[in-house]
């Protein structure tokens, strides 16, 4: 059963009875013992006998014609980061290695009201901080492509289960662009949706005004059917937008691509680059209107996020001591030891590289000089894209400047690490949708995603352009279906 089948046809065979919730269900958990010791994606898995019972109710409502959604009975993995009620949330950290939450976030609780069956969770960077997952706590990712490279991160988990035909659908959340960049190395969809689209109420937060959960699939498709389920307002999270969602599958007419400038430089492969000018020519032969935009502030947009981002990690992650939940270390001489030796063992090294740069950021004498800065970059970067929005309906560009690097190969240097981010920073600080889909490949057969990304509440029109491109590159789906034994 490979995933080239979408989530939509997996509907159809379940409605036509070809195909049970409970046979789709073994077929993951099947898959997920088989594979996933050599990719690492999952640090759970839901109890099978909880799943399966699961998934015979829906195959029950379903013969009733009482089922909540096509999508009843369909697995989805979900990221550790992520509240699902009952299972374990440990963000990739030892800090919260024995957590597991009494309530279920409302994305979640959202695919659950639409029938679908939470399977897993999945591996990460620890808290969200790296672009690899190599920093979780507890094992390292690997790429279903070639296991000896990086699944990106820090949804790599989610990412590398989708590419690896363990799961047909998954969520991650994107600060920086922890959905973009796996899906784009992984050979898979990702999208961010403009922020306050989905609750973030049960995300274990990062950098609260950037963080977003968003859905990862084998095609556009599939991400939008997720993504339409997640959307909408909700009373727990008052960042979510109060409005309706858009519809995400309108008719549109053939538009204006932005190619900016200043994605097409000397730190991005020629392999990258040569995907680009493919699907630009095939956008050109269809009919699209291309022109060049320029984005002068890119360069600044990877110091301000990474500045901006951890002050807010700096804060959020002040409630990790050792007293209220989680990890707390035995040494209770004295409440300031505790408290000392349980960050300490329990904080990996990046995470401690972040809240270190955090809090000398935020502090007195540097508030100004360095935070107060970022957040007038991000302010200014925002507009400039508000700018080329006048200019042009969508962006098209690099999401991430080269194809999957080889395991370690960047964990002794972080600012090589962050440089990876370089392309996909600027959309979360301006709070835009984008999507990410696989374009072509370079010479050893690794994915190349490129990213497409739009004005901010205009999630409907990139999910549409998205589709349109889709049909137009013609990228096989399923490639990391069949792996070796």
């Amino acid at each position: 059963m490979p995933w080239s089948e979408g989530l939509a046809e997996l509907a159809a065979r379940l409605d036509s009875r070809q195909l049970s919730a409970v046979e789709l269900t073994e077929h993951c958990l099947d898959r997920i013992a088989s594979h996933d010791g050599r990719i690492g994606a999952f640090l759970s898995t839901t109890d099978p006998d909880q799943v399966l019972a699961a998934a015979a109710a829906a195959d029950a409502a379903r013969a009733a014609g009482d089922h909540p959604s096509p999508l009843a009975g369909v697995p989805v993995a979900i990221k550790d980061n992520v509240a699902v009620e009952g299972e374990p949330l440990t963000c990739g950290s030892r800090l919260l290695a024995e957590y597991t939450p009494p309530y279920t976030a409302t994305a979640v609780a959202r695919l659950q009201q639409a029938g679908m069956l939470v399977i897993g969770k999945t591996n990460m960077d620890e808290f969200g901080f790296g672009s690899s997952t190599e920093n979780s706590a507890f094992q390292v990712t690997r790429n279903p492509r070639d296991a000896e490279r990086v699944p990106g991160g820090t949804s790599g988990g989610s990412a590398a289960a989708v590419a690896a035909g363990l799961v047909p659908c998954a969520i991650g959340t994107d600060t920086g662009g922890s959905v973009r960049q796996p899906a784009a190395l992984c050979g898979v969809v990702g999208m961010r949706p403009s922020y306050g689209r989905i609750s973030r109420y049960g995300l274990v937060a990062y950098a609260s005004s950037m963080d977003q959960i968003g859905p990862i699939g084998n095609s556009v498709a599939d991400a939008s059917m997720l993504l339409g389920l997640m959307m909408g307002p909700d009373r727990c999270d008052s960042t979510c937008l109060p409005h309706d969602p858009p519809d995400l599958d309108p008719q549109l007419p053939r538009l204006t691509l932005g190619i900016p400038d200043e994605y097409q430089t000397d730190n991005c492969e020629p392999s990258v680059l040569a995907v680009l000018e493919d699907t630009i020519e095939r956008a050109k032969r269809a009919g699209w209107q291309v022109r060049p935009v320029s984005l002068p502030l890119t360069p600044y947009a990877l110091a301000a996020y990474y500045l901006a981002a951890s002050v807010e990690a700096s804060s959020n992650l002040g409630r990790y001591d050792g007293v209220r939940y989680g990890y707390r270390s035995p040494d209770r001489s004295s409440w300031l030891e505790m408290l000392t030796t349980t960050r300490t063992e329990g904080f990996g090294d990046e995470a401690k590289r972040r809240i270190m740069l955090g809090t000398f950021a935020s502090s007195s004498g540097y508030y100004d000089e360095f935070y107060v800065r970022a957040l007038r970059m991000r302010t200014l970067i925002a507009r400039e894209f508000a700018r080329a929005f006048e200019e042009v309906d969508l962006i098209l560009s690099p999401v991430s400047p080269s194809t999957a690097w080889p395991l370690g190969q960047r964990t002794k240097d972080p600012l090589e690490m962050y440089l990876s981010d370089v392309f996909s920073v600027p959309v979360s600080l301006a709070g835009i949708p984008a999507t990410v889909l696989p374009a072509g490949d370079d010479a050893a057969g690794l994915p190349v995603g490129l990213q497409i990304a739009g004005p901010a509440l205009a999630d409907d029109l990139v999910v549409a352009a998205a589709r349109q491109l889709e049909a137009l590159i013609d990228y096989p789906r399923g490639q990391g279906f069949e792996l070796a034994a």
